[in-house]
């Protein structure tokens, strides 16, 4: 499974990379600052079948 993934900032557009909590489960979501603009995200994490993880934002 993937341990790190990547997400674009929904307010500034970075991209940022992340690291996973690989045991919360297969669907995951939680909140996190961004460090460019400080900006919450929603973060919304899934792994697939393959363990390649999928990370969705939108602003707080």
């Amino acid at each position: 499974m993937d341990e790190t993934a990547v997400y674009i900032c929904d307010s500034c557009g970075e991209e940022i990379e992340v690291s996973l909590d690989t045991s919360a489960g297969n669907q995951q979501e939680y909140v996190e600052d961004c460090p460019v603009c400080c900006v919450p995200n929603v973060l919304r994490v899934t792994w697939d079948e393959d363990g390649r993880a999928w990370v969705e934002s939108t602003r707080e």
